[in-house]
């Protein structure tokens, strides 16, 4: 046989591998935009119930068609503060079960069905290129992934035909027999290509096309236990520069394969006919044999592993420790950037923080006007550096957004939050404002009565009620809550009706100086906008964006 022979045949296999991440990668955006708010929906059930954690999980692994991409979205919504670590152990083991329907997707490629589901490539381009709605051309790019998966799997099956033929290359093959040897080669070569779909369906290739590893029975095998171990790499690459509880996530997925793979090593070890006795006797077809393998192997470890979540939180607590340090929030994560629903949510989160920190702010300007202190004007300006800087931030992360919504509502969401931050913004310089009555309050000297200092803070303290119910209403998406921001918005008006006929009546008794009353009315009015653009925040989810 030729040289170049083997030459387009290597060629071929990455065409064939090639071809198949497309199709995986065409099911997986796809699936995510036809189903963002199922996912979504799944994402906010994670409950303390480990079942539908480990339920959830599978089922969007199954969907996108990606363990590793499930996972690296779970260390996001850890690292956002999105998903507790606990939850996030028992989705990540859910994430290993969900990933077996691509082995068997691969195995497949026996079945007649496999030359039928190719030609669904050209049918769906053709729904994508005819059709006019967003939402058709999702199926139609689905279908076309589907049949982008199976032809890449022919394209794999038919390069390997040519190394069949080769004695040399099959001895080679075969003389790796060392179990270690053979797991360290699946776990690097999953490690490189950053997908252990990929791997597994290489070896399902190679058995399809009469290729043995190791010299048969059990040694396939271990490379499949090593392509579980690999595909951690992304996972762990994917929480650099995170915060600790999304390090531990990623380590709680690297112990999951670490300890699942050495407990079925030392079963294999053990039993060393297993191949033979179980899979061959039962299932009948190589192909088929190799992706039951990884789906019992992933099921079994989740079921064995499932129970124990709380150790391995702990144990990834002992391991990545936080220095006893109070660890920042982040809730912009890059990592959630390409899942939109999860980064609207994250957005929606950071959102939240900055209308509590800029009520905290409008508070804090009001208590140095009540107690005539002029030095909080330095601590007014800081915050308003970090409120500024936070809004860019966010600004950015939306841009950043934008360039992958797949729908009309999350585009509505976008603009929505953009006008939540600048109205946001607002209540930190209504803040500023009132560090400039204090100033004139102390320069020109003049006297507020105790009680109109009280009516001052019942004032702010009905502005953070509702600062406190449209953050609820926002993040939780409630609109019942809605109602309640309204009432507490008409209490500050009332209150501000109040204060001024009673401040006009003490004017008109003389009770007053009229120095004070620019000062006293301005400050009045600043609180009863602020009260305002907080309605605005939020009334976002019920109005149009």
């Amino acid at each position: 046989m030729q040289y170049m022979d083997y030459v387009y045949a290597v060629f071929a296999l990455l065409a064939g591998i090639g071809v198949f991440l497309v199709g995986c990668n065409m099911l997986s955006d796809n699936v995510k935009a036809l189903a963002n708010s199922k996912i979504r929906s799944l994402l906010n059930k994670t409950s303390s119930n480990r079942v539908v954690g480990c339920g959830i999980g599978a089922v969007v692994t199954a969907g996108v068609q990606s363990s590793s991409l499930t996972t690296v979205m779970v260390v996001g919504l850890v690292n956002s503060g999105l998903m507790t670590l606990h939850q996030a152990t028992s989705v990540i083991m859910g994430a290993n079960i969900g990933t077996t329907i691509t082995a068997q997707i691969a195995a497949l490629q026996s079945f007649d069905f496999a030359a039928i589901a190719m030609g669904f490539a050209g049918i769906g381009v053709f729904v994508t290129i005819f059709s006019k709605k967003e939402k058709v051309k999702n199926i139609g790019n689905l279908i076309a992934g589907i049949g982008l998966v199976f032809l890449g799997l022919d394209v794999m099956s038919d390069s390997m035909k040519i190394f069949r033929e080769s004695q040399a290359l099959l001895n080679v093959l075969a003389s790796v027999n060392n179990p270690l040897l053979l797991v360290v080669i699946g776990a690097l070569i999953t490690a490189l290509i950053q997908s252990s779909s990929a791997m597994t369906t290489i070896v399902i290739s190679m058995a399809g096309a009469g290729i043995t590893i190791g010299g048969g029975g059990n040694a396939v095998l271990f490379v499949i236990l090593g392509s579980n171990i690999g595909t951690c790499i992304t996972a762990l690459l994917s929480s650099l520069g995170t915060n600790v509880n999304a390090k531990r996530a990623a380590v709680i997925h690297l112990m999951f394969n670490m300890f699942g793979s050495v407990i079925f090593c030392i079963l294999l070890l053990c039993w060393k006919n297993f191949y033979v006795d179980v899979l061959e006797n039962l299932f009948h077809n190589p192909t088929t044999e190799i992706a039951m393998f990884h789906t019992f192997f992933n099921v079994t470890c989740t079921l064995l592993f499932l129970p124990f979540t709380k150790v391995f939180v702990k144990v990834s607590e002992l391991l990545v420790k936080d220095g006893n340090k109070k660890v920042a929030k982040i809730y912009l994560d890059s990592r959630l950037i390409s899942t939109p629903f999860a980064a609207i949510n994250a957005v929606n989160k950071e959102v939240s923080y900055l209308l509590d920190y800029s009520t905290k702010t409008l508070k804090i300007s009001v208590e140095g006007f009540i107690a005539k202190d002029e030095s909080i004007t330095e601590k007014i300006k800081e915050n308003l550096i970090k409120i500024n800087d936070i809004s860019k931030s966010v600004t950015d992360y939306l841009v950043k957004i934008s360039a992958h919504i797949k729908t009309v509502k999350e585009e509505e969401e976008i603009n929505a939050l953009y006008s939540n931050l600048s109205d946001i913004a607002r209540v930190g310089e209504l803040a500023e404002n009132i560090t400039k009555y204090t100033h004139k309050q102390v320069e020109e000297n003049l006297i507020f009565s105790d009680k109109v200092k009280e009516q001052l803070m019942v004032m702010i303290g009905k502005i953070e009620e509702m600062s406190d119910l449209a953050k609820k209403a926002v993040f939780d998406g409630d609109a019942t809550l809605l109602k309640e921001v309204e009432a507490k918005e008409d209490e500050v008006d009332n209150l501000r009706r109040s204060l001024i006929k009673d401040h006009l009546a003490r004017l008109n008794a003389g009770e007053c100086r009229a120095e004070s009353s620019s000062v006293f009315i301005n400050l009045v009015c600043n609180l009863e906008r602020a009260g305002d653009h907080i309605d605005y925040v939020a009334h976002s989810i019920g109005r149009p964006a």
